[in-house]
């Protein structure tokens, strides 16, 4: 899949997080964009519902499975993926050209399979992190006080995270969120060290 990224957009760099459900990776990415006036977030497209306190262009462009399949077919998606029956989640190609085209590096909130594709695409201009919970029986118990999934949910949420886990290695920074404000800290380092690596 070409990126369609264009040249004079070089400037910019890409920022991936990404982590198993209720792993924290979106607690970490928007302390980031309070830290770093010169990252801006690429909001996802999703077919999943919208949960009460999100924003239709803010926490993600959300549409309908058959909008979602139709941007598909004129390869709108600089990625995408069916995480679960008809629940899409996705990265618009014109968003991240507007981001770059401001002279922004670009942070990303995706899943393992998501961030490894942009990985691929942008090569070394790209830093993927992963968040990994400090234990799986962690990461549900985090899933369980977040209660904003039913049972069964919370079961195949869990399932999932242990394949994700497996996936780890092959992103360039581990990120443990054990202790929230430790984590925040090492992730602003992180962060700073590759932004100014010329």
């Amino acid at each position: 899949m070409s990126n369609g990224i264009h040249q004079q957009t070089d400037k910019g760099k890409i920022l991936i997080f990404s982590s198993p459900s209720g792993a924290g990776k979106t607690t970490i990415v928007h302390h980031l964009l309070k830290r770093f006036p010169s990252l801006a977030f690429s909001v996802s497209a999703t077919t999943r519902p919208q949960r009460p306190h999100e924003t239709h262009g803010k926490d993600y462009y959300f549409l309908t499975p058959e909008a979602f399949r139709k941007k598909i077919d004129e390869d709108a998606f600089v990625e995408w993926e069916e995480v679960y029956e008809n629940t899409y989640y996705g990265t618009l190609r014109s968003e991240v050209e507007r981001l770059l085209g401001e002279g922004r590096h670009v942070v990303f909130d995706v899943d393992v399979k998501g961030a490894l594709n942009i990985k691929k695409q942008f090569g070394d201009r790209a830093l993927a992190v992963f968040v990994m919970p400090p234990s799986v029986e962690e990461l549900e118990k985090r899933l369980r006080h977040r209660s904003t999934d039913p049972e069964e949910s919370i079961r195949e949420r869990v399932a999932k995270a242990k394949i994700e886990m497996s996936y780890a290695d092959k992103f360039d920074v581990i990120l443990v969120n054990d202790i929230l404000e430790e984590t925040l800290r090492k992730a602003e380092e992180i962060v700073k060290k590759f932004i100014d690596t010329a």
